[in-house]
């Protein structure tokens, strides 16, 4: 007997569900619900990624004047990976709120593919739930736009914007975790209030899964694959470990 995923999760920081949602969306039966997700990712990803190239050396140099010019180096690397993050996360949140009907469709998939039962809602409830998961997207940009605002401030205080990279990773860690984890949870009419509560009961399983989710936004071409396994992954994570429901192994 293998030691269970949910232990393998716990000791791991969310290794074993991130590996999880890997291996998942590749299986039989599933695959076809990950196309659309998958090509969402992809277009909006390609061109965050062009975005980036373009306007992140020019922004930076703009950020200096002439006299602190031998700091370019010193600070371009802290810059370009608070753009790297930020631009990401951003354009993370808008694939998920452009693909949410078909994410939620997918983690239902996926939670009747774990557990041998019918997905949470059928027929009509699946289009249901799916308009509701657009409704989530929203309330989530909502509570995004109120805490990101001191987030942009950090930037512009000297000396401690210099933190603003680290700030932002913790947060975007909280957000990936919830943003992947409502799939599931909106399927059986959970709030965002919910959610929140729930999530914040396992900080190091849902700050740990989210770290790797946001990393993995940030590696060029892994990042396509992100929107796919964050939902398979979330999904076994919300059914298993915060659900407490016993689950097959992927194939």
């Amino acid at each position: 007997m293998t030691q269970p995923l949910t232990q393998v999760a716990r000791e791991m920081g969310g290794l074993g569900y991130w590996l999880a949602g890997l291996r998942l969306m590749w299986q039989p039966g599933l695959r076809r619900f990950t196309l659309i997700p998958l090509l969402i990712n992809t277009l909006l990803f390609g061109l965050a990624g062009w975005l980036l190239l373009s306007l992140a050396g020019d922004w930076v140099e703009g950020l200096l004047p002439d006299w602190l010019d031998f700091l370019y180096w010193l600070l371009m690397p802290i810059v370009v990976l608070g753009l790297l993050l930020a631009t990401f996360f951003t354009f993370t949140l808008v694939a998920n709120l452009i693909a949410a009907p078909f994410n939620a469709v997918l983690a239902a998939r996926v939670e009747a593919h774990l557990t041998g039962e019918p997905p949470p809602e059928d027929g009509q409830g699946v289009l249901a739930g799916a308009v509701g998961a657009v409704a989530g997207e929203v309330g989530r940009l909502l509570y995004l736009a109120a805490w990101a605002i001191p987030l942009v401030i950090l930037w512009f205080i000297p000396g401690l914007n210099l933190l603003a990279p680290f700030a932002w990773f913790v947060f975007s860690a909280w957000m990936m975790s919830l943003e992947y984890v409502d799939n599931a949870a909106g399927n059986h009419g959970l709030s965002f209030a919910e959610q929140r509560r729930r999530l914040r009961q396992r900080p190091a399983l849902t700050l740990g899964f989210g770290s790797l989710m946001t990393l993995m936004t940030m590696v060029p071409v892994a990042n396509f694959l992100a929107m796919p396994v964050g939902v398979c992954g979330a999904t076994r994570m919300w059914v298993e470990g915060f659900e407490g429901k016993a689950v097959r192994r992927e194939g």
